[in-house]
C-alpha cells in the first residue's frame, strides 16, 4: 500500500508520526542542551509536554492503524520500539510504505 492511496487512517498515523519525532529530536538536540547548557528549564517544560502529547497520539494512532490494517504483532512492536528513537519514526514509516 502506498502512501498516496493509503487509508485516512494510515495518513494520519504518518503525520502524527512526523511530529512526534520532530518533537523528540527538537527536546532532545534543542531544549535539553539549553537546559542543562544555559539553565533554561522552561524550553524542556513545553517541548517534552507537547512531546508527550504526540507520543501517546502516535501510540494511539499505531493500534488503531494496525487494527485496521491487521497487522502483526511484530509490525505492531517494531512500529512502538521506533517511537522510543530519535529518527524512528522516520525509518518505520519508511517500512511501512513499502508495502
Amino acid at each position: 500500500m502506498t502512501l498516496s492511496s493509503s487509508s485516512p487512517a494510515l495518513r494520519v498515523f504518518i503525520y502524527i508520526s512526523r511530529a512526534e519525532a520532530i518533537s523528540y529530536l527538537l527536546l532532545l538536540g534543542i531544549a535539553m542542551p539549553l537546559k542543562y547548557g544555559m539553565g533554561m528549564p522552561l524550553m524542556v517544560k513545553y517541548t517534552g509536554w507537547a512531546h508527550g502529547v504526540l507520543f501517546v497520539a502516535y501510540v494511539v494512532q499505531l493500534l488503531y492503524v494496525a487494527y485496521l490494517l491487521k497487522w502483526d504483532v511484530l509490525r505492531i512492536i517494531l512500529g512502538f520500539i521506533a517511537s522510543l528513537l530519535p529518527f524512528g519514526p522516520f525509518l518505520f514509516e519508511r517500512s511501512i510504505s513499502k508495502d
